[in-house]
């Protein structure tokens, strides 16, 4: 067999065995490795390099080398997840550089932390005065998350409505032209609805590139043909509208009768469209 060719099936056989490699290792991505895996992980593709390049070493020799590598990192990361005490003395713990708005001196010369690359690391969380935060801490992987202080956090729509509606994360119900049903599944919904709200719009199927349903059975829509104006679907602005009208009428009426239990009725009757108006803005005026 020729040198070229060899080096071709031990590189295509080299690529296949750190993708496998690369599944076993798990989902944690590069920040997140423990500086063993990051060692292992090096290693491990120096020795692949190697092995796909020198057609002097023995491809058993090398194949054996790589699973030990392999081996340690899965049994660590194993044993981490059994055991506390290996996982702190593996990874380490995070390490308090601000409590209670003060900084901790000793804290940062253990990480070996100068002042200036301190302040560096908060500038890149947008903290500019050390005195805006209560609590910072470099964790294990040398992420530092910081909380501001209460004064210093930006405001949330929990800050302002304690009512706030619950949501869900949208649902991609439709990509490249192909209806995905477990997501519709979870959203509530059918195909039934869901090519009804295509109709509405104007829209076949097979020009959606991409479909997405909020909390509130709001689609939105990427067609292949972005020249395509999609026609926006007014259904609950209508009702909404509806509603206000109603209320409007009922408290007109209230106002110009000359009946006191008509009057009374006409109240009771706009209150009650109130409150379900209330109750049901937040769904239709999502749109």
């Amino acid at each position: 067999m020729s040198q070229w060719l060899e080096i071709v099936i031990r590189s295509v056989s080299i690529i296949i065995g750190l993708f496998l490699v690369t599944k076993l290792l798990g989902k944690k991505q590069l920040s997140r490795l423990s500086s063993f895996e990051y060692i292992a992980g090096i290693t491990i593709g120096d020795i692949a390099g190697t092995l796909s390049m020198d057609h002097n070493l023995e491809v058993k020799h090398g194949v054996t080398s790589i699973l030990i590598w392999l081996l340690f990192p899965l049994l660590a990361s194993k044993l981490g997840l059994k055991s506390k005490v290996f996982r702190d003395f593996m990874e380490g713990n995070a390490t308090v550089f601000i409590r209670d708005g003060k900084i901790l001196e000793g804290n940062l010369r253990k990480e070996k932390y100068s002042i200036d690359e301190f302040l560096e690391q908060l500038r890149k969380k947008n903290v500019f005065q050390v005195s805006d935060v209560q609590f910072a801490t470099l964790e294990s992987n040398g992420e530092l998350n910081v909380l501001l202080k209460r004064e210093k956090q930006p405001i949330v729509y929990g800050d302002l409505f304690t009512d706030a509606p619950h949501t869900q994360e949208p649902q991609t119900v439709i990509m490249d032209g192909r209806v995905l049903d477990e997501p519709l599944t979870r959203a509530g919904l059918n195909r039934r609805w869901l090519y009804s709200e295509l109709e509405k719009r104007d829209v076949l199927l097979a020009n959606v590139f991409l479909a997405q349903v909020d909390t509130y059975g709001n689609v939105t829509l990427d067609l292949f043909d972005d020249q395509v104006h999609i026609r926006n679907n007014r259904e609950r602005e209508i009702v909404l509208t509806a509603l206000k009208k109603c209320h409007t009428d009922m408290e007109y009426l209230a106002i110009v009768t000359k009946y006191k239990e008509f009057e009374n009725f006409y109240e009771h009757i706009s209150n009650e469209i109130s409150n379900v108006e209330k109750q049901i803005s937040n769904y239709l005026s999502s749109s």
